[in-house]
């Protein structure tokens, strides 16, 4: 159809100017019509040819009627029994999804054509189908992606060795090798408790050394933790797949993942992020090997992964989260807490809906297990923000690094200084609630010798920086004090909150540490203390515990609320947060950033809380007489109204290494309307309390 000038007219280039002023404010790259150009004198194109066959009053008008009878030629008559009623038909453009429109036109027709024939149209549904309908179940869907080496001069046999070995000879020569599998089972449920745990596997597979052009995967078959005989307490993930060339050739691929039963924070990253992988000409692995390799995921590809569960058949947006957080737990483990997007805990006291966590407005984390000289795992996280620092971020007790990166704030620690271009290291040492270490006894001493040292030595031997920053808080802050008394090195300026080496406790804190009531309840038998309430209310010692303090922490906290979870915390420690500085989100699910201590801790803890300093775990002062280990930058921050920590504790302490050394490096900032760990994760502490933590690093960056 022919229409001179049409995409000239004004109203097109309004339209066009809106568009691109819309696009813009989306984020997104305006691309205009190709065709709609000066060149072309701004043609345009419909989104179907308009007409064709009008529809009109007679033939004058156009080729049908209103029923889709076609005209003879002329006036209003028309041949018999030949029908028009598509999309043809409509005389005018019907622009996006124009189906409804013709669709109606045509029952019309036909439901006319019917009545002037004497048909009769049956619009009854149809009837009940005879097979029993089955419920569906839930599925799981995700995308892999790994890179790595493959080498086709490579030693037969099972060992290790032998896949590192073509690994290294593969990188030498860069010959590479990639897949994106796409692995999905129609029934979650099954696939988690069954031992082969089969699910199938699509997708395709590059590598030079086998074809020039990807593979693809057909007869694919993934076992999620097959237990193998060998080595002991360990299963395999494995990948099973038939690869086909565009020419034809095929090869069997069969890779695994080597897991251990129990896996600690030490190996499973490296467990769950290494393929060891055999190719075999033909159909399966009892043909002739090609060759060995080994591919591995990058954290940000794994984080990726993640986003890409996909629950299918879920019959709520509630039973998907849940199902989407158990495959999670089940698949990558401790790692779901960093990458998985959900927070699910079917433990809970009071049963609650899955969590979908919103995104972190970070890359994706790196983590580091370490060993500790006295044999406990750690883990650090990395969130590589920029060449400032390295800072390391230490939580409290009874809590972890999650309290630096919860999303149930607007802007946490983690997110603020990643923004202002830090290279950001959380630790979680041996009390975390994330390590398995956090239900055996330990003290700060312990702590102080072992867990700091090596996560600075850990920090520095990946990054090559002579020194590193340190945010601390609390438990973790009175431990990492302790630590620099001790000897500890390269550290080169630290901000604390709340507590440095001197102590004073509010009269229920004291009172509750002068009756030496953790000592009391060690020889009660009761190893640790728990801000989390099971959800059978656990046992008569839980129950009884539970009873007592909830009359005892609603007098004690500074305003009221039906949480068994605050009540819990409120006796543990004493009221840790003002009410009003936290948002409803963060409250309801204290559970995810508090549970258990040890009683061990506890007892070393209010030692030091009787003497209002740190010494020993028995007691003697074996730190503050090397305060000259202290002469660094820090900063003192303590809540105006923090009743677990009095903020005389900073001053004391500001005031010691003022009178010695050159004060001009101490700096300490009281926060008005706070309390204790809400100066981490107060709705408002990004505005109220992290510019003073940043002002404080950025004088060492």
């Amino acid at each position: 159809i022919r229409w001179p000038n049409v995409g000239e007219q004004e109203n097109f280039i309004l339209g066009n100017e809106n568009l691109a002023k819309a696009t813009a404010a989306l984020g997104g790259e305006y691309v205009e019509n190709p065709i709609w150009t000066p060149l072309l004198k701004h043609s345009l194109i419909s989104v179907h040819p308009l007409g064709g066959c009008n529809m009109g009053a007679d033939a004058s008008q156009g080729v049908v009627n209103h029923k889709g009878q076609v005209f003879t030629g002329a006036g209003t008559e028309v041949h018999d029994n030949l029908y028009i009623s598509d999309g043809s038909v409509v005389p005018t453009s019907l622009a996006v999804n124009p189906l409804l429109t013709i669709s109606a036109i045509t029952e019309r027709c036909c439901r006319l054509m019917a009545e002037e024939h004497g048909w009769t149209i049956d619009y009854s549904l149809p009837s009940a189908p005879t097979r029993k309908h089955q419920e569906s179940k839930l599925g799981i869907r995700f995308t892999e992606t790994m890179k790595g080496y493959f080498s086709t001069s490579a030693q037969s046999g099972d060992d290790l060795e032998t896949f590192r070995v073509a690994a290294s000879m593969a990188k030498e020569a860069r010959s590479e090798m990639a897949f994106t599998l796409t692995i999905f089972s129609h029934d979650l449920d099954n696939m988690l408790k069954n031992a082969d745990h089969a699910a199938k596997i699509t997708g395709t597979v590059n590598c030079a050394a086998l074809s020039a052009q990807p593979m693809t995967v057909s007869e694919g078959v993934f076992n999620l933790f097959e237990r193998m005989p060998f080595p002991p307490d360990t299963r395999h993930m494995i990948y099973s797949m038939q690869l086909t060339t565009e020419e034809g050739k095929t090869f069997f691929f069969k890779g695994y993942k080597l897991v251990k039963d129990d896996p600690d924070v030490l190996d499973i990253w490296p467990d769950t992020s290494t393929l060891y992988v055999s190719v075999y000409a033909g159909n399966d692995d009892t043909q002739p090997l090609v060759g060995k390799g080994i591919l591995h995921i990058k954290p940000e590809d794994f984080a990726v992964q993640m986003t890409t569960l996909e629950v299918t058949n879920a019959t709520s947006y509630a039973q998907k989260l849940e199902a989407t957080a158990r495959f999670g737990k089940f698949f990558a483990g401790v790692l779901w807490e960093s990458y998985g997007g959900i927070f699910y805990n079917p433990h809970r006291s009071v049963p609650k809906a899955p969590r979908k966590k919103r995104q972190l407005r970070t890359c994706a984390p790196e983590i580091h297990g370490f060993t500790t000289q006295d044999g406990v795992n750690l883990r650090l996280t990395r969130y590589r923000g920029g060449s400032k620092g390295p800072v390391m971020l230490v939580h409290g007790l009874g809590v972890a690094s999650t309290i630096f990166s919860t999303d149930m704030i607007g802007t946490n620690l983690l997110e603020y200084l990643y923004a202002h271009d830090y290279d950001v290291w959380l630790l979680d040492f041996r009390v975390s609630i994330l390590l398995p270490a956090a239900k055996t006894q330990c003290n700060g001493d312990q702590i102080a010798n072992y867990d700091y040292p090596a996560a600075i030595a850990k920090i520095r031997s990946i990054t090559g920086a002579d020194s590193v920053q340190a945010m601390v808080h609390c438990y973790g802050s009175t431990t990492f004090f302790m630590s620099m008394l001790a000897g500890l090195q390269h550290v080169r300026s630290i901000a604390c909150s709340q507590i440095a080496t001197n102590i004073k406790v509010a009269p229920v804190t004291a009172l509750k540490t002068g009756l030496h009531l953790p000592g009391f309840l060690d020889r009660l038998g009761v190893e640790s203390l728990t801000a989390r309430v099971a959800a059978d209310g656990g046992s008569w010692l839980d129950k009884l515990y539970d009873k007592a303090l909830s009359i005892y922490a609603l007098k004690e906290a500074q305003g009221l609320c039906n949480s068994d979870t605050c009540h819990r915390i409120t006796f543990m420690y004493a009221s840790l947060y003002r009410h009003e500085t936290l948002n409803e989100l963060l409250h309801e699910n204290l559970d995810e950033l508090f549970a258990e201590a040890n009683i061990e801790t506890f007892e070393h803890l209010a030692l030091m809380c009787r003497l209002g300093e740190v010494v020993n775990a028995a007691g003697e002062n074996t730190y503050l007489p090397h305060l000259d280990r202290l002469n660094l930058p820090i900063l003192f921050i303590s809540g105006a109204q923090n009743i677990c920590y009095l903020p005389e504790s900073t001053e004391i302490t500001y005031n010691l290494l003022r009178e010695r050394f050159d004060p001009k490096q101490y700096s300490r900032e009281v926060i008005p309307g706070y309390g204790h760990i809400d100066c981490i994760f107060g709705r408002n502490a990004a505005v109220d309390v992290y510019p003073f933590i940043l002002k404080h690093l950025e004088q060492t960056a």
